[in-house]
């Protein structure tokens, strides 16, 4: 019998007065955070919440987060977080299918109204949740006269709580995929699959207690954050400096100032940071000097950007593969056996293989180089979709979990990421897979970052149609990227239509949105 919360008591058991959390000047203990968190877990009791009971929670990298991430866990209740970019009937959505007893829901800001949204959902919702609102400033009023603020409902209560032993297959968290196909679905994860990921992390990053600083600016409310930085992070009584909104610049004198030893981001955070470092800069030698590693996660890695980190920051990235569903982290690359462009090999306690996606038996496919659908078992896999039990059967067979990833595996076990089987482009019967195409268009010394999608064609099916952002000062034109490109790849791969942009649409957690280009 344990609790996720362990991750946070331990640390405040054993090291109370280490700095766990960092905000522009403020500093948080982890005495501090458990106390705070303690105090949730009261609150929560009082309101009537019980064990197994599910919590929401929208609230962006803010020391409100793990506050409350980890005293819902204390109440033995199941968190659900929330992406702080939805909206009001988004809201209302979410907090409906997890029947939410209780929502916590920062304030925002004018250009981000989380609060409105989290407001007007939870009116609207049939489930009728207790709300509390989450405010910067923990002595301002309420937006609303009839929501207490977060300070102004645990006012009096005590610091101290004894958190309800959950069973280890009992779930923590409620995550909810990004619904491009269908209504988003939450993917049920226990306590068990949360601390063993956090705790194969630090396994496999060399973690040691009390050592490490990281960097925050993945959100928390996205898997890969709360567990890679989160979980992993306050296992190991590590101190996380929170970015609130990933800005490049911002995140470059932070790394600095606090001597950041961890940084952990998409690929896009990393592309950002590179092309805002300066070559012979000051600022790039003292950053190279504490940080010892680099992760990456969320969506794949351009060689062009790992390559890059090597060269400018000494740092080789880290490259860790994962969904929703698997907690998140089911692959990593080794830092001592770099094959770039890799995912790595499965972590400690998880099993991957490759199968043939049309085969409805999952046949196996063993070929070198061959490509098939990722399928994952281990202690990482979701016990299932909420409510779902026809949709968790059409995933989940015998352990195993399809990803819906294509890929392939070398002679040495490593696996390769080929592409997304939905976004997967068949041209005049050929299959072509964006990723590659990105490959070669970022190797291009005139382009930053491409995005590649398939557009219905009369003629062929499917056209492919590249996005790209280029280096500053380029001069290249989209006529002349796309003749350089049919010079590059086999006749049926290059991108017959090339566009130029200053941006990309990125989701809150810096994933290309690509259902969004056409």
């Amino acid at each position: 019998m344990y609790n996720l919360s362990v991750v946070l008591e331990d640390s405040a058991r054993t090291c109370p007065d280490r700095v766990a959390l960092i905000l522009g000047s403020a500093r948080l203990t982890y005495a501090q955070i458990d106390g705070a968190a303690n105090q949730v877990a009261h609150l929560l009791g009082s309101l009537g919440i019980r064990p197994g009971d599910r919590v929401a929670l929208s609230c962006p990298n803010l020391p409100q987060f793990p506050i409350v991430y980890y005293g819902i866990l204390k109440a033995g209740a199941v968190v659900v977080p929330l992406n702080v970019l939805s909206k009001a009937r988004e809201i209302t959505y979410f907090l409906d299918d997890a029947d939410a007893k209780a929502f916590f829901c920062f304030e925002g800001s004018e250009d981000l109204p989380i609060g409105r949204y989290g407001h007007d959902g939870a009116l609207a919702s049939a489930s009728l949740p207790h709300l509390v609102m989450m405010t910067a400033d923990p002595s301002a009023p309420s937006p609303y006269d009839d929501v207490p603020t977060l300070a102004q409902a645990v006012a009096g209560l005590p610091s101290s709580f004894e958190s309800v032993q959950t069973r280890e297959t009992d779930t923590a968290v409620v995550l909810y995929t990004s619904g491009t196909t269908g209504r988003p679905k939450g993917a049920e994860l226990s306590h068990s699959n949360q601390l063993m990921n956090a705790l194969t992390c630090n396994r496999l990053f060399g973690s040691q207690p009390g050592e490490d600083t990281h960097l925050v600016a993945l959100p928390l409310f996205h898997t890969f954050g709360a567990t890679v930085n989160l979980n992993a992070g306050f296992s190991m009584g590590a101190t996380l400096v929170l970015v609130p909104r990933f800005d490049a610049e911002q995140v470059l004198e932070l790394l600095v100032e606090h001597e950041v030893s961890v940084f952990a981001g998409v690929p896009t955070m990393w592309w950002g940071l590179l092309r805002a470092l300066e070559d012979g800069d000051e600022q790039r030698a003292r950053i190279a000097q504490t940080l010892r590693l680099g992760v990456s996660g969320g969506a794949p890695l351009p060689v062009e950007i790992l390559t890059a980190a090597r060269e400018r920051l000494g740092v080789s990235i880290m490259e860790g593969y994962g969904l929703s569903e698997t907690s998140p982290v089911a692959c990593f690359s080794l830092a001592d056996r770099p094959r770039p462009g890799s995912i790595g090999v499965p972590v400690w306690g998880v099993e991957v293989k490759l199968i043939d996606p049309s085969d409805p038996d999952w046949a196996e496919v063993t070929e070198t180089d061959a490509v098939g659908e990722l399928v994952v078992r281990g202690h990482n896999v979701m016990s299932g979709y909420m409510g779902r039990p026809q949709e968790t059967a059409e995933v989940m067979r015998d352990g195993w979990f399809r990803t819906g990833d294509l890929a392939r595996r070398d002679d040495e076990g490593f696996y390769f990421i080929v592409d997304r089987s939905k976004d997967m482009i068949v041209r005049a019967g050929y299959n072509v897979y964006p990723r590659e195409i990105e490959e070669v268009l970022i190797s291009h010394p005139q382009v930053s970052l491409a995005a590649v999608v398939g557009v219905p064609d009369e003629r062929v099916g499917e056209e492919v149609k590249a996005h790209v952002i280029l280096e500053d000062g380029a001069t290249i034109s989209a006529d002349e990227l796309r003749d350089w490109g049919r010079e590059q790849m086999a006749a049926y791969k290059y991108p017959r239509d090339v566009v130029i942009l200053e941006t990309l649409p990125m989701t809150a957690t810096g994933k290309i949105l690509k259902r969004e280009l056409t």
